[in-house]
């Protein structure tokens, strides 16, 4: 008789080092509903079935607006000035044992556990899956004036989201490489891309939005309620 299968761990790298202050705030720390947003993010991954432990990458002032009281094991990691930077930080900071790691944005706060369980298990099946939302409006490209140019299919256009999440080894990997290629990266499937990794999408089921004006935060406290 085998013995049974071990449960894959998943740690989770919430990226929050960049400055957040294009509002002239620091977005993160704006309560939500009472609530820093950052603190608010890093609730759903204590609430989520699959993440074993979490590093927080961000400046030790940001850090303080998590208080305490974790029921996992949570860290803090330096940053740097490019988001692989971030992210290298960040996985030197995670738990030798972490066969997986889902990498998300600190200014995504209603990120659902569900769906983050549901990213992690794609993961575990296809080595590297990321949340998406399908494109619905209509898409247009516009030449460098802003004047329309033609239309985009958006059939099989998706929306990025995170987390995206990937084997520890293939994330260490796709660092290394986009570093030392000095490339400019914006999220992880990007990153793996570059070393030829297939990244599953699996359609976002609650909202994820982005926080990066001040009507975002204004439609995030409304969707709480």
């Amino acid at each position: 008789m085998q013995p049974p299968a071990r449960t894959p761990h998943c740690a989770a790298i919430i990226v929050a080092a960049g400055s957040a202050r294009r509002m002239g705030i620091d977005k993160l720390a704006w309560p939500l509903h009472g609530v820093p947003v950052l603190r608010r993010t890093l609730d759903a991954f204590l609430a989520s079935n699959s993440i074993h432990s979490i590093v927080v990458v961000c400046p030790p002032e940001r850090w303080g607006l998590l208080g305490g009281g974790f029921p996992k094991p949570v860290v803090r990691a330096d940053g740097g000035s490019e988001r692989h930077e971030s992210v290298a930080g960040g996985l030197a900071a995670v738990d030798p044992a972490a066969d997986f790691v889902a990498v998300h944005d600190g200014a995504r706060p209603l990120v659902s556990p569900e769906d983050i369980d549901a990213c992690v298990a794609a993961a575990v099946e296809f080595r590297a899956a990321s949340l998406a939302r399908r494109a619905t409006e209509t898409m247009k490209r516009s030449d460098g004036t802003g004047f329309c140019t033609g239309s985009v299919d958006r059939e099989n256009l998706w929306c990025m989201e995170t987390p995206q999440v990937c084997e520890t080894l293939l994330l260490e990997q796709a660092c290394q490489t986009v570093g030392e290629r000095g490339l400019h990266m914006t999220d992880e499937v990007s990153a793996l891309q570059e070393i030829g990794v297939r990244v599953k999408f699996i359609e976002s089921r609650h909202p994820n939005l982005k926080i990066t004006t001040p009507a975002d935060l204004a439609l995030a406290g409304a969707l709480m309620k």
